[in-house]
């Protein structure tokens, strides 16, 4: 298709005027934006991303915000001194952290150990002059046993200074320790003075053991287990001789003043005839009751016979002679024969099933008994 101004303007009749009009327009709005582009990098970069359009300064946009500059005022007051009566400034806490296990386990270990407790009356009145019993520290094992304010009975020491050792160490609250070396100067002292001599050891058969009572499994448990109970065996004295508390070979009078004396001062004695586990030693403990009921079970048997019966006893003097006794068991086989019937008639009665006379008559026999 050919084309040129002059059939453009036949065409258009007011292309000339219009196309003039047209490029003066497209030249101005040219100059513009090149004027718009010529700002600085630095400008462009600190302006905002919506300002950078090249027709935002031409045309304007609604959407820039309006800053609104707060009024300052002329001067700044300073605070004022502090006051010289003022209190010294507390330094200010250390904020609390949250910290890693590892840490944690730090500063734990770096802590100091807490204070222990005061001593007790108890502890302040068992002293070295009444017994060697150190302190330990408290037990606290599972199902509520163990105890506070506990010792290590080592030993007794009697008014004239001599100990009497525990073997091994008792393992008690310290009240029941106290009772224990009570019990043993002022009652088991005399006791060995009569026989004498001097006490020399007490037997610890068991102190404390965290277990049920009578060492059954799932039962209440035992005083021991509170450490608030002792077993004792024997009580040996310095020449030799042993007081075996249950041994039926100990003079019986012995063994009741134990008995007596024991049962005076504990709430719960225990021996043999008691219950089948204290046949061999003899259980004594504080425990604490309603009223302040106390338990005393313990069978002081006769002593055993210092020969036994091997032999019959001799025959006594009124006995019949063996012959003659003899002779009469002889005899007695024909006596007891029956006699022959005789023919039933009408004026005899009839006999009874159930009487003496239908029954034959038993023979008796002597038997000797031997032990």
């Amino acid at each position: 298709m050919n084309s040129s101004a002059e059939k453009a303007r036949r065409k258009w009749p007011y292309g000339g005027r219009g196309g003039a009009r047209a490029a003066k327009m497209v030249t101005a709005v040219t100059t513009l934006v090149m004027l718009c582009a010529a700002t600085t990098p630095a400008a462009a970069a600190r302006r905002p991303a919506w300002s950078l359009a090249p027709w935002a300064d031409l045309f304007g946009d609604h959407r820039r915000p309006k800053l609104r500059r707060a009024a300052l005022p002329p001067s700044v007051p300073l605070p004022k001194p502090r006051p010289a009566e003022a209190p010294a400034k507390q330094p200010d806490k250390p904020k609390l952290t949250k910290q890693t296990p590892a840490e944690t386990e730090k500063p734990a270990e770096q802590a100091a150990p807490a204070p222990p407790p005061p001593p007790s009356a108890c502890r302040l009145a068992l002293t070295e002059e009444i017994a060697i019993a150190p302190s330990i520290p408290d037990i606290h094992g599972s199902g509520n046993c163990g105890g506070e304010d506990l010792v290590r009975l080592e030993a007794v020491v009697l008014p004239d200074k001599h100990r009497v050792q525990v073997k091994p160490p008792a393992t008690l609250r310290c009240k029941m320790a106290s009772a224990i070396a009570d019990w043993i100067r002022t009652d088991m002292t005399p006791l060995a003075k009569d026989l004498g001599s001097v006490i020399s050891d007490l037997d610890n058969f068991d102190s404390y053991d965290c277990r049920g009572r009578n060492g059954v499994a799932g039962a209440i448990l035992s005083e021991h287990g509170r450490a608030n109970a002792l077993d004792v065996r024997a009580l040996k004295l310095a020449n030799g001789q042993s007081i075996a508390l249950t041994d039926r070979t100990v003079s019986r009078d012995l063994r009741e003043s134990v008995l007596h004396s024991a049962c005076a001062r504990f709430t719960t004695v225990l021996g043999p005839g008691s219950d089948g586990y204290h046949e061999e030693h003899i259980h004594l403990d504080l425990m604490e009751r309603h009223n302040n009921y106390k338990i005393c079970q313990w069978d002081v048997w006769d002593p055993l016979p210092q020969v036994a019966p091997l032999l019959p006893a001799a025959r006594p003097i009124e006995a019949p002679p063996r012959e003659v006794a003899a002779k009469s068991d002889a005899a007695k086989p024909d006596a007891a024969k029956p006699e022959p019937a005789k023919p039933d008639t009408a004026e005899s009665k009839p006999s009874r099933p159930n009487s003496a006379e239908s029954k034959p008559p038993m023979k008796k026999r002597r038997y000797d008994r031997r032990f």
